[in-house]
């Protein structure tokens, strides 16, 4: 593909990426982006991992979910390191000497993948962004790919970062939302004050060992505390200890 061509595509696909609705999407069309325009690379995945295992992965063909699972399963791989420094990591055979040795032998048996080639798109906290292309003969990645690779991730990174950021502000609304409902409830219920109430939700919070935002939800949904049967309905007259 000439330089032309790459460049019309990667605009046409950051501009389809500007109009996702959120981060399944984004990853989705980044792997689909990272093989119509790297020419070597014959199939790909993005994933945000995260040490809770609530990962958001997208592939461009089902023989990837075995690699991210495997990942997991053997505690190794391209995202398994603690801190990951490099923002490219080129592996030309995986049957060859592999730095996850186990891991790459699992995905050449599965899956006939032999040349690796992975960019990090960004480390926050507990989860790690990555953007991997694979191919099924040895040696398929050169230095051509390897700087068309690195544009395509930097695309990628500005976009999942940026659609990240919008998912978390929005969770975070419908969370100070749904507390909000909670701490109305039990204020009407129990003739609480609203810094009594949300005292409440602490302390359920802390004695469940749950968080804030799953005791709102329960109460709003269920209409009872955490840890009891009874409706707060029936027991408008008692109130809870603060």
């Amino acid at each position: 593909m000439d330089r032309q061509e790459f460049g019309r595509r990667l605009a046409d696909a950051a501009r389809g990426m500007s109009g996702n609705q959120g981060p399944g999407d984004t990853v989705r069309r980044i792997a689909e982006m990272a093989v119509e325009l790297i020419d070597a690379c014959d199939v790909a995945g993005v994933c945000v991992l995260r040490s809770s295992r609530h990962d958001t992965c997208a592939h461009s063909h089902v023989s990837l979910q075995l690699m991210d699972d495997l990942q997991h399963d053997l505690a190794e791989g391209p995202a398994m390191e603690d801190a990951p420094t490099a923002d490219v990591v080129a592996v030309p055979d995986l049957a060859g000497d592999a730095p996850w040795p186990r891991w790459a032998a699992g995905v050449v048996e599965r899956t006939g993948v032999r040349s690796y080639l992975g960019f990090r798109l960004f480390v926050e906290r507990d989860s790690i962004g990555m953007l991997n292309l694979y191919a099924y003969e040895p040696g398929a990645f050169d230095h051509d790919d390897r700087l068309d690779g690195l544009v395509v991730a930097a695309h990628a990174a500005v976009a999942l970062s940026a659609t990240v950021q919008h998912d978390q502000m929005h969770t975070a609304i419908s969370s100070r939302q749904l507390i909000g409902e909670a701490t109305g409830i039990l204020r009407e219920r129990f003739s609480l004050t609203s810094e009594q109430a949300f005292a409440v939700l602490k302390r359920l919070s802390s004695q469940h060992n749950i968080k804030l935002f799953a005791v709102a939800q329960h109460v709003v949904e269920t209409g009872t505390l955490p840890g009891s049967t009874t409706s707060i309905t029936s027991t408008a007259s008692a109130t809870p200890t603060t």
